[in-house]
């Protein structure tokens, strides 16, 4: 059976999936990363800063912002009620300043800007420590296929993990 999940829930039981069946989330982001609050077309996280996320500057490395920013997409499409959250078809990046070194914390919100039945556009924004922008990006997602996985909104397909503490 299946039942209607808030956003905030459904988030993070996309997110639970992602790290349970994904090979890059868990190993590059795992238990340094969090959704700390998700609504409808909104999705605010955050990222502990482990020495694995840094580059030889020893500062937060353009690739996991970079990843952040697909996850971050995902995520802000997981909360307009789509279990699956279909395929990156574009993903850019600008860096502003510094995200951070081992033991910052950087924040991220991604919001899914525009949903069709084919794409979805969605754009992501970091600040450091200091509360700086530090990087923003967009990433646009082929979503027809989610489309068709599921028939209304905010329902995972059954068998999904739902925690009943979100």
């Amino acid at each position: 059976m299946t039942r209607k999940l808030p956003p905030l829930q459904l988030v993070r039981s996309v997110m639970k999936s992602f790290i349970k069946e994904s090979g890059l989330e868990p190993r590059l982001l795992g238990p340094h990363f969090r959704v700390t609050d998700a609504v409808a077309g909104k999705v605010d996280f955050e990222l502990d800063i482990a020495k694995d996320h840094t580059n030889r500057l020893k500062i937060l490395h353009g690739g996991t912002i970079a990843s952040m920013v697909d996850l971050g997409g995902s995520l802000a499409v997981a909360s307009m009620g789509l279990y699956a959250t279909g395929v990156s078809t574009d993903l850019n990046v600008t860096y502003l300043s510094s995200g951070g070194k081992v033991g910052d914390k950087i924040s991220g919100t991604a919001i899914c800007d525009m949903m069709g039945r084919r794409l979805a556009y969605t754009s992501v924004t970091f600040r450091n420590a200091a509360g700086e922008l530090a990087a923003r990006g967009s990433h646009t997602k082929y979503v027809a296929n989610a489309w068709k996985e599921q028939e209304s909104l905010f329902v995972p397909p059954d068998g999904a993990e739902i925690d009943e503490d979100d």
